[in-house]
This record gives C-alpha cells, sequence and structure tokens, in this order.
C-alpha cells in the first residue's frame, strides 16, 4: 500500500523562480528513492548536497552527474548492500543557491542607546541594505537549514538583522563621538562594520559582500536642534555677507566720481577700511570667553550664572553667601538684605565687651569667658 506515495527519483534538478529561495531540498518531504544512474544537474550558481540517513557524504558542483557508486566514493562503504547495489537509494538532495542575495534590509525595530558628547544621552534609528552569500553549503545546512524543504532569505532575514543592529550600536559608541561628525563617516562606519560581522556570519558559512547604511536619524527633538544651530550659523554667515556685500558697493560708488564730485569718491574711500575691519572683526577676533558650567542633569554646558537649564530646565541655583549673617543672597547682590553688611566683604573677628576676647565671626558666646556676644 506504501507503494503509492514512493517518489522514484530519475532527474534531479532544480529551478529558483522566487529569487528569494537559499535552499530547496528535493524531495521536500520526507526521503526519495534515487535510482542508481539517476540525472543530477547542478548549475553554475547552485552546489547539491547528497545527504543519506541524515548525514552529509557528497557535494556536488556545477555540472550534470550520473549517480553511481563510481561517482560517490564515500557511499561506497556506506551502502556495500547484499543485492550490489542494484535497489533504488533512499536519500535527499539539498540544492543550495550560491549567488549573491542583495538588497536585503537591514534596521532598528527600536532606537538605540547612544552617548553624543554634545547632546548627551539619545536614541537613534539606523538603516540599510546589505548582500548575503552562501560560501559552506554543508555547514549553512547543518547550522540554520536544518531539515526544512524550503528556506527562504525570508527565514534568516530577522535573526541577521538582530546581529546587525547589535554590532553596529556597539560599534558607533567606539568610533563616533557626536552625530554631528556623521555625515562624512558613513562609508567608514559602513566598511567598520563590514569588518566586525564577517566572524559572525562564518560561522554559518555565510559571507558578507557588501553593506551600506543608508540613515542614522536622531528623535525629533533632537533632530530640531540641530537645526536651530544650522540655522544659527546660517544667519551668522549672512551678516558677514552682507557687511562685505555693502563695502563692495561703497567701493564701486567711491570709484565713479562723475556728476556727484571727487568729494564723495574721497570720503567713501576713507571709510572703506572700517567697513572691511567691521565685516571681518567678528571671524578675526576671538570673542571674551564666558563663563560656563554643566548642567547636573543633562551635561549641556550652560552659564555659570543660569538659575534654570535652558536644555532639560533643572533649577541651577546659583547664591553668593552674606558673610555676616549667612543669608544666601542673588548672584549680583552688593548688599545682605538682612543684615545690610556688603556682599563678598571680609568677616571681621568679634570683640567681647566684656573681657575684650575676639572671637570668630558670626561667634554667638565669647570662647575666654562665655559672655553672650
Amino acid at each position: 500500500m506504501g507503494t503509492n506515495n514512493i517518489i522514484f527519483l530519475e532527474v534531479i534538478e532544480w529551478f529558483d523562480e522566487t529569487g528569494k529561495e537559499i535552499v530547496h531540498r528535493i524531495p521536500e518531504g520526507g526521503s526519495g528513492e534515487i535510482k542508481l544512474g539517476a540525472q543530477l544537474t547542478v548549475r553554475e550558481s547552485q552546489a547539491a548536497v547528497f545527504f543519506y540517513q541524515g548525514k552529509a557524504y557528497d557535494a556536488f558542483g556545477a555540472g550534470r552527474h550520473t549517480l553511481t557508486t563510481a561517482n560517490i566514493p564515500i557511499l561506497t562503504k556506506v551502502l556495500s548492500l547484499p543485492w550490489g547495489m542494484t535497489s533504488p537509494l533512499r536519500a535527499e538532495v539539498y540544492f543550495v543557491n550560491m549567488k549573491t542575495f542583495p538588497n536585503l534590509k537591514w534596521g532598528t525595530r527600536d532606537p538605540v542607546a547612544f552617548k553624543d558628547s554634545q547632546l548627551g544621552l539619545i536614541r537613534l534609528r539606523a538603516f540599510g541594505v546589505f548582500n548575503l552569500r552562501v560560501v559552506q553549503p554543508v555547514l549553512f545546512i547543518n547550522s540554520l537549514v536544518g531539515t526544512q524543504g524550503v528556506f527562504t532569505t525570508d527565514g534568516i532575514g530577522d535573526y541577521l538583522n538582530q546581529v546587525i543592529v547589535s554590532r553596529f550600536n556597539d560599534y558607533l559608541g567606539e568610533h563616533l563621538d557626536t552625530i554631528f561628525n556623521l555625515p562624512g563617516q558613513y562609508e567608514a562606519v559602513s566598511e567598520g562594520l563590514k569588518k566586525r560581522l564577517e566572524e559572525d556570519f562564518s560561522h554559518f558559512g555565510l559571507a558578507l559582500t557588501h553593506l551600506y547604511i543608508n540613515s542614522v536619524t536622531p528623535p525629533p527633538d533632537v533632530q530640531q536642534a540641530i537645526d536651530d544651530k544650522s540655522r544659527l550659523a546660517m544667519f551668522d554667515d549672512l551678516n558677514r555677507l552682507l557687511k562685505m556685500k555693502a563695502a563692495a558697493a561703497i567701493e564701486k560708488a567711491s570709484q565713479a566720481q562723475g556728476e556727484t564730485g571727487a568729494g564723495l569718491g574721497m570720503g567713501l574711500g576713507v571709510m572703506m577700511p572700517a567697513m572691511f575691519a567691521e565685516a571681518f572683526k567678528s571671524s578675526a577676533s576671538p570673542q571674551p570667553a564666558q563663563s560656563t558650567t554643566p548642567c547636573p542633569d543633562c551635561r549641556h554646558t550652560i552659564p555659570q550664572d543660569a538659575i534654570f537649564c535652558p536644555y532639560c530646565g533643572h533649577h541651577q541655583v546659583v547664591f553668593q553667601q552674606c558673610s555676616r549673617c549667612n543669608k544666601n543672597l542673588p548672584p549680583n547682590a552688593k548688599f545682605c538684605s538682612q543684615c545690610g553688611s556688603q556682599a563678598g566683604e571680609k568677616p571681621q573677628p568679634v570683640p567681647c565687651q566684656k573681657c575684650g576676647t575676639e572671637n570668630l565671626p558670626n561667634a554667638l558666646y565669647c570662647n575666654q569667658c562665655g559672655e553672650k556676644l
């Protein structure tokens, strides 16, 4: 009764019609009865691995092969059957697609944490593509495919995506200080990440031929801060440009004496050095350094006398203390509102009215006679 379900294989070949299949087993379910003398056709982009009783014994390259004990030397000892190899062989053939699978997507499902030297702790999303190829068919089948009849890029894509994202997070933390420097380093980061992933992929008989980073994006609030900083820099450059154009226009007018007379030209000519000096003043003269301090919460650099952090709202309490009554005073106070002492005044010793002993500032009792001061 069971003989009706037996598949007798005389011609064994496989075409990948989807473009996504990495491994295809013949037959897809169970084992097939492969007749001795059957024709096995392997194309240039394929490799065929012969399995018998769950073990891989032979791998065939491109070409047309006749399955006999003469061209399967490893099976000669295993298949020394009493009837002299006249019965069909119950086995499976795994076809492995050796081509390069391009344009496989990778990306972060959840943002990854990155400690930026200028922005503090932020979360980034990254996306890209990579190309994959099988280089060790037997290792790939034994480590990932198992007994599946069909194994596609979708079956391995999720796992490889997690590996790439994990290595990307490590590599970015080691080689990048701030995302402001990232736009010019995409190629270097891609190449460094690819080298780090090669060992991970080789464990499964795979080769990572190419890896590309399409985008690395910060959260909207961080992106807004970056845009604002770019606009400020643009306005600063625009201000210098307008001054230079105005100076150039005045110079041109000073040369055209014509109807306006030489007096105007001479006057404008005298003004030119000052105009050019003003145009380049902002870039040539260093700005005085402002006293700053890091915010305890977000670590941004803020003015030392700031009451609140402009980035995270942390209450940055900055006071000066009265030397006489220890009252906290505003940073710019000149006199204490409680005792009237001058802010920053050096505390004076307190003399005892009874014994004349000088006591420490702010003392309440004399340390010599005990009299209340």
